[in-house]
């Protein structure tokens, strides 16, 4: 079940958010790197 709610989470990252994928790290705002965080977050559970 847990792994379901991030699969889900997932999808709804890459539905809603921004993609930071081309964006320079060291040049990010505050809200940016949670944000970069936060869908690190996510996808290691995905893949866990």
């Amino acid at each position: 079940m847990k792994k379901s709610l991030f699969k889900v989470l997932a999808r709804i990252n890459k539905l809603v958010l921004p993609s930071v994928s081309k964006l320079n790290v060291n040049k990010l705002s505050k809200g940016d790197k949670v944000l970069v965080a936060y869908k690190y977050w996510v996808t290691l559970h995905v893949l866990d």
